[in-house]
């Protein structure tokens, strides 16, 4: 069992992770569309930051119950730091499909970081809250994931702030020297070791998991590819080349969204207070789910076109967030305490499959078929997503 000493210690390291890693997307973004790459391309710099997840996850899990999770915390600030460097000393001479594989090595290891930092901070939750304790669950994996999403809102601020006012190079170094400096007090502050399973992981661990956490997991594909199929490339695109939006513009409103999203997730258990276990969870993700499949095609009815954007990405926004934390809650409550970072790092594979599979859709189909289809698309991914997850309670 983890102190709260500890947990509060590996949290804050997560939280000012996220910013950069918030602030990295949104440099990456602009910087790169400003310098002439089209939508699809911008996808693919982003392909290897959620394949990368993948891969991580999955091991991740059990580097986390095998060492315990301090190590992959210490892991994911160092390569963070590693890839925002590699980033900032991009070398200009490179041919476009070389810098492309360039920029796409530095977001894997990006990618990497950001797995393995936050399946150490979202698997210590479950250790420092009581068995007994479900609705206390409930709450505390919700105002962690509403807390991250809303730092890596302001993420997107800072990435935007930095990159109009000292430039690419300036703020990529900037947060690399602001990561060590987290990186160094996590060591100093950090002693105890927290998070090894005290039974043998066998290689069926890796790969099977109960029926309950396969209908989660694969849910949450696509929950996530429903909502990255739009908001990663078409959106920003969108707003750029029709709204004749400028880069201040998309990045605070792009972050705004994240931070309101962020706060709504925080709140979701005060408002679904008959939520205190993994049956009525379920129940009521299905139930949001359904509410969740319509928005993205109703947008597409609003004569307004930019307006109806707008108002339709904020709803979405918070139908989206019950959704999410209630997805994020099921997975460690579904969890038992010795094997919970095999879990979650199952589940956040999942999670970043449905990110990978939704950012590569963003770019392909914006571009050729325009962003009325990348909207359809992703209310057909989230209704298979309701369908799994109606799944999880069948005995």
């Amino acid at each position: 069992m983890a102190d709260v000493r500890s947990y509060s210690i590996v949290t804050s390291a997560y939280w000012g992770f996220t910013i950069t890693d918030g602030a990295l997307r949104m440099l990456v973004l602009l910087h790169f569309h400003a310098l002439g790459y089209q939508p699809l391309e911008l996808a693919f710099l982003f392909l290897a930051y959620e394949a990368m997840g993948v891969i991580t996850n999955f091991f991740g899990g059990w580097i986390g119950a095998r060492f315990g999770l301090r190590s992959t915390l210490f892991s994911g600030l160092s390569i963070q730091i590693s890839a925002l460097v590699m980033l900032a000393f991009l070398p200009a001479h490179l041919t476009p499909a070389i810098s492309v594989f360039y920029i796409m090595t530095a977001q894997g290891l990006s990618g990497i970081a950001k797995d393995l930092t936050k399946m150490s901070s979202k698997s210590a939750v479950k250790l420092v809250v009581p068995k007994e304790g479900d609705g206390l669950l409930f709450k505390w994996v919700s105002l962690l994931t509403g807390s991250k999403n809303a730092l890596k809102g302001l993420g997107f601020f800072v990435g935007v702030f930095l990159l109009e006012w000292v430039g690419f190079f300036n703020a990529l170094m900037v947060m690399a020297v602001g990561l060590f400096i987290i990186l160094l007090l996590s060591v100093i502050c950090l002693k105890q070791e927290f998070g090894k399973t005290k039974s043998k992981i066998l290689r069926r661990d890796l790969f099977f998991k109960s029926r309950a956490i396969n209908y989660l997991s694969a849910a949450r594909v696509f929950l996530f590819a429903g909502r990255d199929v739009w908001f990663v490339v078409g959106l920003p695109v969108y707003l750029t080349n029709v709204g004749g939006w400028n880069f201040g513009q998309v990045g605070g409103f792009l972050a705004l969204w994240i931070i309101g999203y962020g706060i709504v997730q925080a709140f979701v258990p005060k408002v679904l207070k008959n939520t205190k276990d993994s049956g009525t969870a379920a129940d009521a993700a299905k139930k949001w789910g359904w509410v969740l499949v319509f928005i993205p095609g109703l947008i597409l009815f609003v004569d307004d076109q930019i307006a109806g954007m707008l108002i339709g990405l904020m709803v979405f926004g918070i139908v989206f967030a019950f959704n999410s934390s209630l997805h994020s809650y099921l997975i460690v409550a579904l969890s038992d305490h010795d094997k919970v970072s095999l879990n979650v790092g199952f589940y956040y594979m999942a999670n970043a499959i449905g990110r990978l599979l939704g950012t590569l859709c963003s770019g392909l189909i914006y571009q050729y078929y325009g962003l009325a289809a990348c909207l359809i698309t992703s209310s057909v991914m989230i209704l298979l997503s309701v369908l799994l997850v109606s799944r999880v309670n069948d005995n």
